[in-house]
C-alpha cells in the first residue's frame, strides 16, 4: 500500500489509545489484525483503502481462517476492520470542504465501510463442564462440622437443586425463601424475576443454616448467606469456599459455582426430556441458550448405546 494509505493506521492507532484509552492489549490487537490487512492489501494489489470491497473483506475473513485463526479470532479481526473504516468514514467527512494542513496526508476517500456485512464463520459451541450424580453426591457429603460449614453445604445444595447463578445466589435476602412450600424468589438477569422449587435436601440444608445463621448475622443485615463479619456473603467468597470444598471431598476437576447450574440443566433434561421447563426454571430468555445442554444429554445417549447395545461396537475377530 502507499506510505499515505499507510499512514492512516497510525492515525487510526494513535486516536483508539489517545481519545478511546484503549488497553495495551486492545491496541496489540488492532495493530496485528490491521498489519494483516495490509499485508493481504497488498499481495491484492490495493493501493488505497477506497480499493477495498466487501468481497475483499470476506476474502480476507476466509483466508484469515484458512490460516488456522479461530472463528472468534477471525470474528475480532473483522471488528478491527470495521472499525477502522468507521474512523476513514469520519475523518473523510470531517475533512470534505476542509483546506489540508500543511505536510499533512491526503484525505482517506473512503465512503463506505466494507466489513459492515461480512460475519465471521460460526465458532462451535463450547460443551459447559458437569459434574455426573456421583461426583456431585460425593461433593456435597459434607460432614457436620462449625456453621460455616452448615452455610456451604446449603449453599451447595441450593445452587444444584435450583439451578441458580451465582449472582443470583448472592443476591437472596431471607424474605426470598419460603421452605414450607419449598420455593426461592429469584432475581436474575434484566432484573427478571422468577420463582423456582427448591429441593427436600437442600431445603433441609437450609434450615439447618437459618439457625445458625441467627447467631451470626449483623443487625438489620436481610442477606439469606452471611460471612464471619455477619454482612453479606460476595460472590468471590462463594467461590473460593466451593473451590476448597472440591479439593477436600477428593474432586480431582476444577470446581466453581456456575459448575452446578450446568450439572442442574444436564441432569434434569436428562431424566425428563422437558427442554422448555428447564429454559424456565433456568431463566433463559432464548431456547437456544438452553439447547446447548441437549447436545450433553445426547453425548450421554451416546455413551449408553456404545456401552449397551449388541450392534453398537464391531465384534473383535477371534
Amino acid at each position: 500500500m502507499t506510505p499515505a494509505a499507510l499512514e492512516w493506521v497510525a492515525r487510526f492507532r494513535r486516536y483508539m489509545s489517545s481519545e478511546r484509552r484503549l488497553s495495551r492489549h486492545t491496541d496489540s490487537n488492532y495493530a496485528r489484525d490491521l498489519a494483516a490487512l495490509v499485508k493481504y492489501c497488498d499481495k491484492a494489489g490495493l493501493e488505497e483503502w477506497r480499493s477495498l470491497d466487501t468481497q475483499h473483506v470476506r476474502m480476507f475473513a476466509a483466508h484469515s481462517h484458512a490460516g488456522g485463526l479461530s472463528p472468534r479470532s477471525v470474528q475480532r479481526r473483522l471488528s478491527a476492520v470495521r472499525s477502522f473504516y468507521e474512523f476513514l468514514i469520519r475523518e473523510n467527512q470531517a475533512r470534505l470542504g476542509a483546506p489540508a494542513a500543511a505536510g499533512a496526508s491526503e484525505r482517506s476517500g473512503v465512503t463506505h465501510n466494507p466489513a459492515v456485512d461480512v460475519r465471521a464463520p460460526k465458532a462451535a459451541k463450547r460443551l459447559p463442564e458437569t459434574l455426573d450424580p456421583d461426583q456431585m453426591a460425593r461433593l456435597l457429603e459434607i460432614p457436620p462440622g462449625d456453621p460455616f460449614d452448615t452455610r456451604d453445604r446449603a449453599i451447595m445444595e441450593l445452587l444444584y437443586s435450583s439451578g441458580l447463578r451465582l449472582s443470583e445466589l448472592v443476591g437472596l435476602n431471607v424474605g426470598d425463601l419460603d421452605l414450607r412450600d419449598r420455593m426461592v424468589d429469584v432475581l436474575g438477569k434484566g432484573r427478571k424475576a422468577r420463582r423456582v422449587p427448591v429441593g427436600s435436601v437442600a431445603a433441609g440444608a437450609l434450615d439447618k443454616w437459618l439457625t445458625e445463621r441467627t447467631a451470626l448475622v449483623k443487625p438489620g443485615e436481610t442477606a439469606l448467606f452471611v460471612g464471619r463479619r455477619g454482612q453479606r456473603l460476595g460472590p468471590r467468597a462463594v467461590q473460593k469456599r466451593v473451590a476448597q470444598w472440591a479439593v477436600r471431598q477428593g474432586l480431582s476437576m476444577h470446581v466453581y459455582p456456575h459448575l452446578f447450574r450446568h450439572s442442574f440443566a444436564t441432569h434434569l433434561l436428562e431424566s425428563s426430556r422437558e427442554l422448555r421447563g428447564v429454559q424456565e426454571l433456568l431463566g433463559h430468555a432464548d431456547i437456544s441458550t438452553t439447547q446447548v445442554y441437549t447436545h450433553l444429554d445426547f453425548q450421554h445417549l451416546a455413551r449408553i448405546y456404545e456401552a449397551s447395545h449388541p450392534r453398537a461396537r464391531a465384534r473383535k475377530k477371534g
